[in-house]
């Protein structure tokens, strides 16, 4: 079959047929990123996710960060299979987050790749203090010499690259700071940060009771996402700041949150 008469029948497939598609690639390769499917079936990812939504509640798949497993899989994405995800969407999200820090602040950085991005366009800043958990802020800021980095170095999680537990949370007890920005696996206007380790919420609480003010960057793929059963919740005034790709559905609960502001970007 010619490439073109592939794409053809592609473009051709009946909504139960691509479904029945995905959950073959699923048993097949174990996981599916949104993003992939799209390219691959020529659809938007806004089919894919609904696509992905009926799955799951037919128990075919299991829903992750930014994608699909097949069911009872329970593996937690690796720092480097998420960084190559809404990439984009991530970059706006930091540089709008980067735009918000001022002089002579200090802040909080959570570990993952939005709040990477954010600590990218940091680089180049001067009287500037950051606090970080993660190894992507780390790798952006090490050789800005205008900034000052703190790290909460406690025992390292590999598949996130983050630093968690009681040593990181000393740290951060010593700290305080004006501006907090956290990222999220899955968010929930109920039940706040979804995370893979209790480890993980656990730090995000305390990040979030040591800032003036407090940021939760997360594309739209995480909205009203629960891939996991850690959760962080968000107990006071935030901002979520999310990618102009976010619908109404999923930003509505959280405009109704009467102490928190919505951006898109």
């Amino acid at each position: 079959m010619s490439q073109e008469t592939g794409a053809e029948e592609r473009r051709r497939l009946r909504a139960v047929d691509r479904r029945e598609l995905i959950a073959r690639m699923i048993q097949t390769d174990g996981t599916v990123v949104v993003e992939e499917l799209a390219r691959s079936l020529e659809v938007t990812p806004s089919t894919i996710r609904r696509d992905l939504a009926l799955l799951t509640e037919q128990g075919a798949i299991a829903r992750t960060y930014g994608g699909a497993m097949s069911a009872g899989h329970t593996a937690e994405p690796t720092l480097g299979q998420r960084s190559g995800l809404a990439v984009a969407e991530k970059d706006r999200i930091g540089r709008w987050a980067a735009a918000r820090v001022g002089p002579g602040d200090t802040v909080i950085l959570d570990a993952g790749t939005t709040t990477g991005r954010l600590a990218h366009h940091l680089r180049a800043r001067t009287d500037l203090t950051v606090i970080t958990s993660g190894l992507t802020a780390l790798r952006e800021l090490a050789e800005a010499d205008g900034v000052e980095v703190i790290t909460l170095a406690g025992t390292l999680r590999h598949v996130s690259q983050g630093f968690v537990g009681p040593l990181a949370e000393l740290t951060l007890s010593r700290l305080t700071a004006d501006k907090v920005f956290l990222g999220a696996d899955g968010l929930d206007a109920r039940l706040g940060i979804c995370e893979a380790s209790l480890h993980q919420t656990a730090l995000k609480e305390m990040m979030a009771d040591r800032g003036r003010e407090v940021y939760v960057l997360a594309d739209s793929s995480k909205l009203g996402e629960s891939p996991f059963t850690a959760w962080a919740p968000l107990d006071r005034p935030w901002t979520l700041v999310t990618d102009s790709g976010a619908t109404d559905d999923q930003l509505g609960p959280f405009r109704a949150l009467p102490d928190t502001e919505v951006i898109t970007v």
